[in-house]
């Protein structure tokens, strides 16, 4: 296993030596705007070198079970999806048909889906085929809440890190085999890790393609093992394992439909765009939302010996508080925001006044001088007269 490990090292980094080559020519580049607040044109080849990595380390080990093989292949679609997002930026319905597509193709080949919500409240939650369009639903809503998390440097790449480093939390170390895709995951995701993050190299991006990939490689893995016959991870288990960008998630799509504006558009209200109006650097971001992350995973494990149910109800009490909390901040720094910039409209109107003032008053004192001098050429004019 050792093997495919550095084997899914070394093709990551060296399809990202490739790929950073032709990045400017294909057009796979984040350039910078209002919202993306970086210097020069960025390739955004870290999730596919990834994907790639993947791909390559799975066809070495030689392992090839259903499951992992509709996965590659669904996944390798929503990576090209992401990749011409990347590139054209597609519309919204445009992924989520493709989003919901790959859900229905791995329920189809695999059969795998979300049919019971396990022993709650003293009852067996079975949902039968009602569970597939809730498996859509959380398929999509995980993809997409890594990709939204994806606002600064390394953060979606170390929480996909956090998630898998819980799963083996939650199941035990020793069920490690269950979970081997992901495990080459996070093994090609250190190249980009690094680069992103500038340790070697020229800074890139981990694109849609990567985010949207980290995603569905984790719920897809996370539904797996709570859906066997003898789970080693509850439902409620799933949702502590990516706690922080199923949270943000909810609360920032919360806000924009308070807001009357559409959940899936884009802004900087997520919590790491929050953290840095604070005042947060970057780097110190990343590390206070790596150490939030890995708090809930605790806080989730902790949950894990109270009652059936129990567990749901506090997760449900956090993301209740969680909203509040960052919602109340949110408005907070936008009502500073607008006070401010009203501040420099009134500054700069006042200036604005002043100069024309200044520029007035000779013009006026001009003509006050020629006034007084005619009114006494003619009282010159009257005295001789």
């Amino acid at each position: 296993m050792l093997i495919s490990f550095v084997m899914a090292v070394l093709s990551s980094a060296a399809a990202m030596i490739f790929l950073y080559r032709h990045a400017e020519s294909i057009g796979l580049v984040d350039r910078p705007s209002e919202r993306k607040q970086h210097v020069g044109n960025i390739p955004l080849i870290g999730g596919l070198s990834a994907f790639f990595g993947v791909v390559v380390s799975s066809c070495f080990d030689g392992q090839s079970p259903l499951f992992t093989n509709a996965l590659l292949g669904t996944g390798a679609i929503l990576a090209l999806t992401g990749a011409l997002d990347d590139r054209f930026d597609l519309s919204v319905r445009t992924r989520l048909l493709v989003q919901t597509g790959a859900v229905l193709t791995m329920v189809y080949i695999t059969g795998v889906y979300v049919h019971t919500l396990g022993h709650l409240f003293g009852h067996e939650f079975e949902l039968g085929t009602l569970g597939i369009p809730l498996t859509i639903i959380g398929v999509i809503g995980v993809l997409n809440a890594f990709n939204m998390m994806d606002g600064i440097d390394g953060l979606a790449g170390m929480l996909a890190l956090v998630s898998i480093g819980a799963i083996n939390l939650f199941q035990g170390v020793s069920q490690w085999h269950s979970v081997i895709l992901l495990l080459l995951l996070a093994a090609a995701l250190l190249p980009d890790l690094a680069a992103n993050l500038g340790l070697v190299g020229r800074k890139i991006f981990l694109g849609d393609a990567g985010s949207m990939m980290l995603g569905y490689f984790l719920a897809w893995t996370l539904i797996e093992l709570s859906q066997e016959a003898q789970p080693h991870l509850s439902t409620v288990d799933v949702l502590w394992c990516v706690a922080l960008p199923v949270l943000d998630t909810l609360a920032v799509m919360v806000r924009r439909m308070r807001e009357g504006k559409s959940p899936f558009k884009p802004d900087r209200g997520h919590i790491h765009h929050i953290m840095m109006d604070a005042g947060l650097g970057p780097r110190a971001t990343l590390l206070a939302l790596i150490g939030l992350a890995m708090s809930l995973v605790f806080m989730g494990s902790l949950t894990r010996h109270l009652a059936p149910g129990s567990n749901l109800l506090t997760f449900g009490a956090l993301a209740v508080i969680y909203i509040a909390l960052v919602g109340r901040v949110r408005r907070g720094q936008q009502a500073r925001q607008a006070t401010a910039t009203a501040a420099l409209h009134l500054s700069q109107l006042t200036r604005s006044t002043a100069m024309v003032a200044q520029l007035q008053a000779p013009v006026i004192g001009a003509t006050y001088e020629q006034e007084d001098e005619a009114v006494q050429r003619d009282a010159v004019i009257a005295s001789k007269k």
